[in-house]
């Protein structure tokens, strides 16, 4: 059979180019789910991630294909680079989302001749990037061999050797080499936290994310709310360390080894379980390691109706304190037990709320401030909501989100405020009722009744990671930043391998720019833009921090990234955005980012 050649016209060119083919894994099957929502969420992704990337790196679109992306770019390394950054971004932008409604892309990229006619590409070049995106892994690039002899020597990355594939119309095998998102955060973690991390000075543990076992992906709600129960009564126990959820939440899916748990995590012991939800009836095991030797020294089996479910919980947590410190009296067991919602869809509805939460997306935020709306439905005053909506508001703030100007931002702070109130009025024993109600006081400056909220939280439950990190951001603001750095050091030594630690290391660099330790600022931001550089804040920390220490040119940079995110950035703008208690301190942040080239207006 003859083979087809692209016929040549004056419009034609041929030209050497890094091409890069990328789609959407499992794209029929979301779209199946939830067409609108899956459309809303590409398109998110490109807008805020995917697309400003492109151009970055000075590539080009050549065509989408609902759920793909064809891209040239001028150079190899620029291309890896994007796509590394995209599939670094993608992973944190999935930190916090379910696995099946997750977005994943796979990228293939090679260096070939490439045919152009008008604004499209054809031939060979592009046909075996197409075949390397079929072979490359969820988060991942395949690169062939002709693009990775470009890239080896220049990027610190570990590619892994995937051999020679047979792949279809094209006449020689392609020889692949792979990266992954996902391994090389693991790689980092586990070299980060093996360095620094010791069992602590008292009974630690890491309850890992429990096994929807129900063969239903709408059930996974209910599993990761069983588990994060679990880990909330633990938390409370003072004698107990015990790491957040956002950590032991990054093995979730995955076959885990208890004994690299223990290292990565810093923990003696690993609490491990499944749930099946059919009907009214759950049945939840759980089995308790010491992870330090792999020994199991207990496990059960519960099965019970849906309306014992908490009661259930409460029985599990028990049983885990009296194993793990048998001595402990029966009257710190009964202080564990709390009282449950008397509607448990009310429950369900904040579970899924939360979900969204964690993503902090406007389309998210949209999605738990319905569902929190829903519960309180159902069950008016259920605190838990009430400090589902506070938090939500607190976000919306902190990120700009729907905030169009100064009536907008006083109407988010006072709802904001209400919900918290109104949550610790429902129960005043809800630690998080407290930190979400002072995460809103505190972006409303009014800082000494956010310290003392957040005070008496953390003595409700000494484990919290979001009350420490809430905490140092409260200080700093109120002009304490050398008692704030304890509690961001705490913060990340309970979530180790937190997806959001980028947002405690950027506190840090914010504490040290207050302290005039701007090396260390620098040091901290840098560290933070590693994990997640996808913020204006970061940038705006870093041009005043690098102005203060002389660096002009590279202070105006890191200040023209910010104008990507806010063009309108100024003076004015920013003294309506962040309270400080001292206006030295204000003075002193707007010296920086006047240096660095921030305007009047």
């Amino acid at each position: 059979m003859r083979r087809y050649t692209h016929p040549m016209s004056e419009r034609t060119q041929r030209r050497l180019a890094a091409i890069v083919s990328a789609d959407v894994v499992g794209y029929s099957r979301l779209m199946g789910a939830d067409e609108t929502g899956t459309l809303a969420t590409l398109n998110s992704h490109r807008s805020e991630l995917i697309d400003p990337l492109i151009e970055k790196h000075g590539g080009r679109i050549v065509k989408t294909t609902g759920d793909g992306l064809l891209l040239e770019f001028p150079s190899v390394v620029a291309a890896a680079e994007c796509c590394v950054a995209v599939q670094g971004g993608m992973t944190a932008r999935n930190a916090a989302v379910f696995d099946d409604v997750a977005m994943c892309f796979r990228v293939g990229l090679h260096l070939g001749d490439i045919i152009v006619e008008d604004d499209d590409i054809f031939g060979d070049g592009v046909n075996v990037a197409a075949r390397l995106e079929a072979l490359s892994e969820a988060n991942g690039l395949a690169l062939s061999d002709d693009a990775y002899r470009q890239v080896r020597d220049r990027m610190e990355i570990d590619w892994r050797d995937g051999g020679e594939h047979e792949v279809k119309n094209i006449a020689r095998p392609v020889h692949v080499w792979h990266w992954s998102a996902q391994e090389q955060q693991k790689t980092l973690d586990a070299a980060a936290v093996s360095e620094t991390l010791a069992l602590p000075d008292k009974p630690s543990i890491a309850v890992l994310p429990f096994d929807n076992m129900s063969g239903d992906p709408e059930q996974e709600y209910f599993s990761d709310g069983i588990t994060e129960d679990i880990i909330t009564a633990l938390s409370k126990v003072r004698w107990l360390f015990v790491i957040a959820r956002n950590s032991t939440f990054t093995y979730k899916g995955q076959a885990v080894d208890v004994k690299r748990v223990s290292e990565e995590l810093g923990v003696r012991y690993v609490l491990e379980g499944s749930t099946r939800k059919a009907g009214n009836r759950v049945r939840i095991t759980a089995q308790l390691i010491d992870a330090t030797n792999g020994n199991q020294f207990w496990a059960e089996r519960y099965d019970r109706s849906i309306e014992d479910i908490f009661a259930l919980q409460d029985e599990i947590t028990q049983t885990i304190v009296s194993a793990i410190e048998p001595e402990l009296g029966n009257v710190e067991r009964m202080r564990l037990s709390r009282k449950p919602p008397e509607n448990m869809d009310a429950w369900e509805c904040y579970q899924r709320g939360m979900g969204h939460v964690w993503r902090a997306e406007p389309e998210d935020l949209d999605k738990a401030q319905a569902l929190f709306k829903q519960a309180l439905k159902l069950l008016p005053d259920y605190g838990p909501a009430l400090a589902g909506l506070a938090y939500v508001n607190y976000i919306r703030i902190a990120l700009g989100i729907g905030v169009t100007d100064e009536t907008t931002t006083l109407q988010i702070l006072s709802e904001g405020i209400d919900f918290g109130r109104r949550a610790i009025a429902a129960d005043d024993r809800d630690y998080f009722s407290y930190i979400a109600l002072a995460r809103v006081l505190t972006v409303n400056g009014e800082f000494e009744e956010a310290i003392d909220k957040l005070r008496f939280s953390l003595g409700l439950n000494p484990n919290a990671m979001h009350g420490h990190h809430a905490l140092g951001v409260a200080l700093t603001n109120a002009g304490q930043p050398d008692e704030a750095l304890p509690e961001f050091e705490m913060a990340l030594r309970l979530s180790p391998m937190d997806p959001y630690r980028w947002a405690t290391k950027l506190a840090l660099g914010n504490c040290y720019y207050f302290l005039r330790e701007y090396s260390l600022a620098e040091e901290w931001l840098r560290k933070s833009m590693q994990d997640h550089s996808n913020n204006m804040l970061v940038f705006s920390l870093l041009a005043a921090t690098l102005a203060q220490q002389g660096r002009s040119d590279e202070a105006k940079q890191s200040y023209s990234e910010v104008l990507k995110f806010q063009p309108d950035h100024s003076i004015k703008i920013f003294n309506t955005s962040y309270q400080y208690k001292n206006p030295d301190d204000r003075r002193h942040m707007l010296e920086g980012l006047v240096r660095a080239g921030m305007p009047e207006e």
